[in-house]
């Protein structure tokens, strides 16, 4: 290379590492100041805002994305995650700024106790099964499912109900011999309804249909039905505590192991617009809808100034909103969702109908624990509820 191309190089790098260092500056201040990392870890002039969060939102707040938006408002949000009815019972909340779990009631409850006045809910997911079109094919055969117009499945729970309670297995059902000839009992593989607000969801659902279409506001309610719901979780044996796991047991090990999974529609609809995940949606599996469904309310409460603006931010800045649709959530603005599922090929599926609200804290928390002591205890049969071989 010659004396002056080696001279104009020079110039030209020159020029690019100013340009560097003024762009550098720039962002800092756009983002609240510097860019040297603090006694936190964070950029020093951004305010950590700590969060407990559920887990299923996790992917969200760790988007680069959503936290460069919270960066330009000055914040640096970081969150641990637990179940939503540890936040609202035995979470230590010291030093927290904000709780956001996915349970209405368990938010309500948390506001009660601390008296905070006010909540967010940016956004909301609808309870939703995980399956497989030979499943989807034979409940539609036995008249416990059926196909709408715009090809969204629905699970008419009042039947299906009424075929655990027969006792009915898979091979037992018309056309099985072809589709999924398993014994296995029909039951949907759910959460452990003792820690997770997914299977708090699925009693929520399952009691007001076995409540004769009405929610359940009464112990004199709750121990008419208490036995067939508590059926609905011991029979299923060893559950997860997490909402991820079954719905990843679904994923990759497929129809043998979890014909049917509760899950937040979020979970499915979010793998499929993730270019690296989408490939374990194939073409065989369903997202159906249970009728009546519930709505998993994901509600932040605000326990100091900080946190309280986290909450704002997530209400009413559309740029979260639409990457909280990116990960499959349903916000405030229906259009937002609907247009981020089209630029992603994904049928946008109806809102809800048949939707029903869930039990009361006390109500909920009343019919969990009467399920719950009853695990690990002798069944008729002499062995431990909650360890069917079948399942």
């Amino acid at each position: 290379m010659s004396s002056v191309a080696k001279r104009a190089l020079g110039i030209v790098l020159a020029i690019v590492l100013a340009g560097g260092i003024v762009a550098i500056v720039v962002l800092g201040r756009g983002f609240g100041g510097g860019i040297l990392p603090g006694p936190s870890g964070a950029p020093a002039d951004l305010t950590v805002v700590r969060g407990v969060i559920g887990s299923e939102k996790k992917p969200f707040f760790q988007d680069p994305q959503v936290q460069a938006i919270f960066a330009e408002y000055g914040l640096d949000v970081q969150v641990t995650t637990a179940g939503s009815r540890q936040i609202a019972t035995s979470v230590d909340l010291t030093g927290v700024d904000f709780v956001f779990p996915s349970s209405a009631p368990a938010a309500e409850k948390i506001k009660r106790e601390l008296n905070i006045s006010t909540v967010y809910a940016p956004f909301y997911s609808p309870m939703a099964i995980a399956t497989f079109k030979p499943i989807v094919q034979l409940l539609s055969n036995a008249g416990i499912a059926h196909q709408q117009a715009d090809g969204t499945w629905i699970l008419d729970v009042k039947a299906y109900l009424a075929a655990i309670a027969a006792g009915t297995r898979w091979n037992q059902l018309p056309g099985a011999a072809d589709l999924y000839n398993s014994s296995r009992s029909m039951l949907i593989s759910s959460t452990d309804i003792r820690q997770s607000n997914s299977a708090a969801m699925y009693l929520s659902m399952a009691s007001y249909v076995a409540n004769g279409d009405n929610i359940v506001s009464s112990p004199e309610a709750q121990n008419a039905i208490i036995d067939e719901m508590a059926s609905l979780f011991l029979e299923q044996g060893f559950s997860a505590s997490s909402s991820e796991a079954p719905f990843e047991d679904y994923l990759s090990q497929g129809i043998g192991s979890k014909p049917m999974v509760m899950i937040y529609e979020a979970q499915f609809l979010g793998r499929q617009m993730n270019d690296a995940t989408a490939g374990a949606i194939t073409d065989d599996m369903v997202l159906m809808y249970p009728s009546p469904t519930v709505l998993s309310k994901h509600t932040v409460v605000p326990l100091t100034p900080n946190g309280d603006q986290v909450g704002q931010l997530l209400a009413q800045d559309p740029r979260l909103a639409a990457l909280a649709a990116q990960y499959g959530f349903r916000p405030a603005d229906p259009s937002v969702f609907a247009d981020t599922l089209t630029q992603h090929g994904i049928p946008v599926p109806p809102s809800p109908v048949d939707v029903v609200e869930p039990p009361s804290y006390e109500t909920l928390e009343a019919m969990i624990t009467a399920i719950s002591e009853r695990y690990d205890q002798p069944s008729p049969s002499g062995s431990p509820t909650g360890t069917d071989p079948d399942q």
